[in-house]
């Protein structure tokens, strides 16, 4: 039985980064991600749910969602499976802390800045081009025709946790600690000896503890994790069967087990079990 709780559950990642009495993990997540120029020193979190400016529009509800002292705008987001459009949906969520920034009266336009993280439990490169496959942090900002940055001031930051295997032993930098951290949590039975003098570790896995939570938020949290695990057998399933359904396909139409087995991910045995239903 797990000893910690999984961030990826949305109790799990609200309890890590989303509460007031923890904002110093959250502040130095942030830190170890973001440009040395966007150091964070206070955060204040604000409310999540962000409302439209007329009723028929669609309102927006974050994870998470923070102003630090220099009153830049941080929407983190945990996303636990691939979602049609999830690029559209993080820009649609970034309008509101943008167009939440008008005063009346005189006013010069000039914008804080706005970042949005997004914490994700699946493959990402769908997205991006060959040459990102395999890379774990995905920066967008805005570019022009020549590869030029033009606009600082909204970025958006895609976290590819399947694609981080670092051990222990490999960790080189702060960021490098806390994707380990986030990534094997819920594997720990004990504080790992890289993070056993760093008090912020230390504390945010005491903080992870199922012991130390009471019965009502440990339901909660054993709620959840189900909700969490159900979601991705049923997405697994879902992935399976679509390739079954394209290896059949390849093989009616002559293509080779060999050529199959690359198209669709499954074994040779697999296509070959296939083939004999033919």
């Amino acid at each position: 039985m797990a000893k910690y709780i999984d961030i990826f559950t949305d109790y799990g990642f609200k309890k890590i980064f989303g509460e007031e009495a923890n904002k110093n993990f959250l502040i130095d997540f942030l830190n170890s991600l973001l440009p040395a120029s966007t150091h964070i020193k206070d955060l204040t979190f604000k409310n999540t749910e962000q409302l439209p400016v007329t009723i028929d529009e669609r309102r927006a509800v974050y994870d998470i969602y923070c102003e630090n002292d220099k009153g830049e705008k941080f929407i983190v987001e945990l996303q636990k499976a691939k979602q049609n459009y999830f690029i559209d949906r993080t820009i649609y969520y970034s309008t509101f802390p943008i167009s939440g920034q008008a005063i009346k009266g005189d006013w010069d336009y000039n914008l804080k800045a706005v970042y949005c993280i997004g914490l994700l439990d699946f493959k990402f490169s769908d997205y991006g081009d060959e040459s990102e496959q395999g890379e774990v942090v995905h920066t967008h900002t805005l570019k022009n025709q020549h590869n030029r940055q033009v606009y600082n001031k909204l970025t958006y930051i895609y976290l590819e946790m399947p694609n981080f295997n670092k051990k222990e032993n490999e960790l080189e930098t702060r960021l490098d600690q806390w994707l380990y951290f986030i990534k094997n949590l819920e594997s720990f039975q004990a504080i790992p000896e890289i993070f056993k003098n760093q008090v912020v570790f230390v504390e945010a896995i005491e903080k992870a503890e199922l012991a130390r939570m009471s019965e009502e938020a440990q339901a909660t949290y054993y709620e959840g994790l189900k909700a969490y695990r159900d979601n991705l057998s049923q997405i697994k399933t879902g992935i399976e069967e679509e390739r079954i359904k394209i290896a059949k396909n390849c093989l009616k139409n002559g293509l080779s087990i060999e050529m199959t087995a690359k198209l669709t991910g499954l074994s040779e045995d697999e296509i070959s079990k296939l083939q004999n239903h033919f």
